[in-house]
């Protein structure tokens, strides 16, 4: 579950992308393609179909049914598109065009909705159908969150906290086990938005070259791998940068100098109410692994050294504390690609990344499974 910086807490926060993408090639490319429907029991209103395009999305036109409830539409394209067919603000339908035609079937009162003709829409669909699995359940963990927190009760927010981050793990697999079975259908880009490139770097890395190499002119296309060329420095089994900074008493510390031990890199600060409600949990498997080798290097972002110091004191942190108190201006927090926090890097004593934002139950298996 991501905190992101502010003055309240954002419990959870679902992430769709909406991409235009490319995919394999299945047959001749005319340059354009049709989108034909039936819509029964169609309501008063207007059917607008909206492109998808590196900058968001945009009107196309609105169409017309006929008496029959049927419409019909050609498109030209040029690449893979993503597409909206909004049935009067009432259901969308997203499509994900190149090379096929679809056929769009909707039906009001049944609420049944078909999907013909291309397959690259169709896959699209399996991700779309993940999508409202997810919001359902991130839905019902919300009310149980705020229900916790209106009772003030810390046990069960922990719980949900680590039910927050379970979720987001069973979603993952579920969506790359969808991914995996598209056959290299540029629909696949429609989910990588879902994705957490923190964790799944190498999985986004592979699917994405794999696109790159075929669909190399894509605009898109060169706009994910840019971003995964600019964190693979920041990926499992790569060196960690160095950080080197003043310590509360203002002596430069390095990080380099835990070398030989595993270093829970652990960015926080004073001002956070979610790393602080952590750093019980983290005392406590300091206090365990310690002498076995097990070292923690705190990096505060605070802005002034007594808060920083004060929430040294009041959480009972014995470990290495840093900061140059720039916020999120930090010299460490840019390196690290730091934008939300509590967040942490996992380094092995030859110094390498070996894992990413642990914390609650994820942390202490890590360290279970490391040191017993």
């Amino acid at each position: 579950m991501k905190y992101i910086v502010s003055n309240s807490v954002v419990f959870l926060s679902l992430l769709l992308v909406l991409v235009t993408a490319c995919g394999g090639k299945e047959g001749e490319f005319t340059g354009s393609v049709q989108i034909t429907g039936l819509i029964k029991n169609a309501p008063d209103g207007l059917l607008v179909l909206s492109q998808y395009n590196q900058e968001g999305s945009a009107v196309l036109d609105t169409l017309k049914l006929d008496k029959s409830g049927r419409f019909e539409y050609e498109v030209a394209l040029d690449e893979p598109t993503f597409f909206d067919l909004n049935l009067f603000d009432a259901k969308t339908v997203r499509l994900a065009l190149y090379h096929e035609d679809a056929h769009v079937s909707y039906d009001f009162e049944s609420e049944e909705l078909e999907i013909g003709g291309s397959k690259d829409s169709k896959m699209l669909r399996k991700i779309d159908d993940l999508t409202i699995q997810y919001q359902d359940e991130i839905n019902q963990l919300n009310d149980e969150y705020y229900q916790a927190m209106g009772d003030r009760d810390q046990q069960a927010i922990r719980g949900i906290q680590e039910k927050a981050m379970e979720l987001e793990s069973n979603h993952s697999k579920r969506l790359k086990g969808v991914i995996n079975e598209m056959e290299g259908s540029f629909a696949a880009l429609a989910g990588l938005g879902m994705l957490n490139p923190r964790n799944d770097f190498g999985y986004l890395d592979s699917l994405v070259s794999v696109l790159y190499t075929r669909y190399p002119d894509m605009k898109m296309i060169q706009s994910w791998k840019q971003e995964l060329d600019e964190m693979r420095a920041l990926s499992i089994g790569q060196p960690a940068p160095e950080i080197a900074l003043p310590d509360p008493e203002g002596n430069l510390v390095k990080l380099s100098d835990l070398r030989g031990k595993y270093v829970l890199i652990d960015f926080w600060a004073g001002w956070c109410k979610p790393c602080r409600d952590e750093n019980p949990n983290v005392v406590r498997l300091y206090n365990q692994y310690k002498d076995k080798g097990f070292e923690v290097f705190g990096v505060s972002l605070d802005r002034t050294r007594e808060m920083w110091v004060r929430a040294i004191e009041e959480d009972g942190l014995a470990w290495t504390q840093v900061s140059d108190l720039k916020y999120f201006n930090s010299d460490a927090a840019a390196t690290y690609q730091i934008n939300a926090i509590p967040a942490t890097y996992m380094i092995d004593p030859e110094g390498n990344i070996l894992a990413k934002d642990l914390r609650g139950m994820t942390l202490e298996n890590k360290l279970a499974e490391l040191f017993d």
